[in-house]
């Protein structure tokens, strides 16, 4: 059963600091300390692995992988691998927006820099993590050889058209450390949060991109054509988000030939992120009852069909790889009765999401008072706008009804903005999480992602550290006091 509790969503990448991104060093110290403070009991990140050239985490590279910009330039000063002046020539240009192209040129050339002066020594030391971490071993290989395919003009062909199959020794040896170096200070930093009654809550994409190392070294657990390439892809049918569906383009797995196995590919990479986080949201649950499989090539989603998906054997497999993680189920989207048994048959509490409530009658599961006690509510999650910019954008209709919903006066409902929060910490859901924006009460600027559009502004929001320290850890801290979501260490 779900303690009473509440929490933040605030992905690493929007933490405010020095270089460009946001990072493990000592602003996430910060922000852990205003969670603490504020008497919140989970910090919810979005997925650590690589992303793709479109900035996403849930079409990664691999999924057992770190992101190297995680990686506090800070820490590595403090290690003695880089200097002052090293890193000071990374400091970036604007606090507001993750600097991707500057990133791109310049911070695997510093951490290059950082691996060269590991002593042998600690090599060495370092060995125990990738023999207790072989998949993780695999991304360091993996993405040598990427290196050493690159092209003329510093793009990378797919792992299926490489030339050279034997990565050079260098690069072996740095992304062994990008690999070793990420989890040795994620460890330090959760340990942190832990300490101070904070848990972490991960997010697991349930697919990954064809171009990754899952697929290289896993060909056989994907529906593929004899020249390696997709049979078929990921995607989901028309929806709230889009008129046309999502074409994700990410390869399906062969759910019959990875059975065989026992899941053992799905239980490595649960049991791995269990000791990476707490809790772990399996994005896209439904698609485990059943899956939306497009054809390769197909110009939208809306040319898929439902296919069946590995079910409750399947469940059952990945909560023995979890232990004592807790799971949640992404339970949004086109749920039909199969899907619902199944979530009721796992006992994993779903997702409430305050933005769905009003798009149906009163009998929406995401109204807070119809919010059950084996839930986690959110106010929005990273696909929804900001409440502030979901409030802007309704008709004058709807929005009367929200405000009537929550008792605030038409005439003057954006100076009221907190009784939506605190109704959502009353509500009977075991967890309620509010994205940082909500907090803040910032608008559709600081939304972190827009569903099935690539580029633009997607993923690079940030914020400073004058916004959230700003805010009054105590107003919150009392909210969870009084509605009982105060966990005691």
């Amino acid at each position: 059963m779900l303690e009473r509790s509440s929490g933040v969503l605030m992905p690493v990448f929007s933490l405010w600091g020095e270089y460009g991104c946001g990072d493990f060093g000592p602003t996430a110290r910060e922000f852990v300390d205003f969670l603490q403070a504020g008497g919140f009991s989970w910090w919810q990140v979005l997925p650590f692995c690589m992303t793709d050239r479109f900035r996403s985490p849930y079409k990664s590279p691999a999924a057992f992988g770190g992101n190297p910009y995680f990686i506090s330039l800070d820490i590595l000063c403090m290690k003695g691998l880089l200097t002052s002046e090293e890193v000071d020539f990374a400091r970036q240009n604007s606090p507001w927006r993750c600097e991707y192209d500057r990133l791109e040129k310049e911070r695997l050339p510093l951490l290059r820099l950082a691996a060269s002066r590991i002593q042998p020594k600690d090599e060495r030391a370092r060995d125990g993590f990738f023999d207790a971490h072989p998949q993780v071993a695999k991304v360091a290989e993996f993405m040598a050889l990427r290196d050493v395919n690159r092209l003329s003009d510093g793009s990378y062909p797919v792992w299926n058209d490489w030339t050279v199959e034997e990565s050079r020794e260098d690069d072996l040896k740095f992304w062994r450390f990008v690999q070793s170096e990420f989890f040795l200070q994620w460890v330090d930093l959760k340990s942190y949060a832990n300490k101070r009654g904070v848990k972490i809550l991960g997010d697991l994409p349930i697919y990954v991109d064809y171009d990754s190392c899952d697929v290289w070294a896993n060909q056989k657990q994907f529906l593929l054509k004899p020249d390696g390439t997709p049979k078929c892809i990921a995607g989901v049918p028309p929806d709230y988000f889009a008129e046309d569906g999502q074409l994700w383009k990410n390869p399906l797995y062969d759910w019959d030939r990875m059975r065989e196995d026992g899941f053992a590919w799905w239980s490595e990479r649960i049991a791995h992120s269990a000791e990476l986080f707490d809790g772990l949201r399996f994005d896209h649950f439904r698609g485990f009852e059943s899956y939306w499989s497009i054809p390769a090539g197909a110009e939208t989603a809306r040319e898929g069909e439902w296919k069946q998906g590995p079910g409750l054997e399947f469940v059952r497999k990945m909560e023995q790889a979890a232990g004592k993680c807790l799971l949640i189920a992404e339970d949004l989207g086109d749920l039909t009765e199969n899907v619902e048994e199944l979530l009721e048959a796992s006992g994993f509490p779903g997702m409430r999401v305050l933005q769905f409530a009003f798009l149906g009658d009163k009998k929406s599961p995401h109204l807070p008072h119809n919010y059950i006690q084996n839930c986690i509510a959110y106010t929005g999650t990273h696909d929804n706008n900001t409440l502030l910019g979901f409030m802007w954008e309704q008709d004058p209709q709807t929005r009367d009804r929200i405000m009537d919903y929550f008792g605030i006066p038409r005439d003057d409902w954006d100076s009221h903005y907190d009784t939506i929060l605190r109704v959502m910490c009353q509500s009977c859901a075991g967890v309620v999480i509010f994205p940082i924006q909500d907090l803040l009460h910032y608008g559709a600027d600081t939304r972190v992602n827009v569903p099935g559009v690539e580029g633009g502004e997607n993923w690079e929001c940030r914020f400073t550290r004058d916004q959230v320290l700003g805010l009054l850890p105590g107003k919150y801290h009392a909210w969870n006091d009084l509605y009982g979501r105060l966990i005691s260490m």
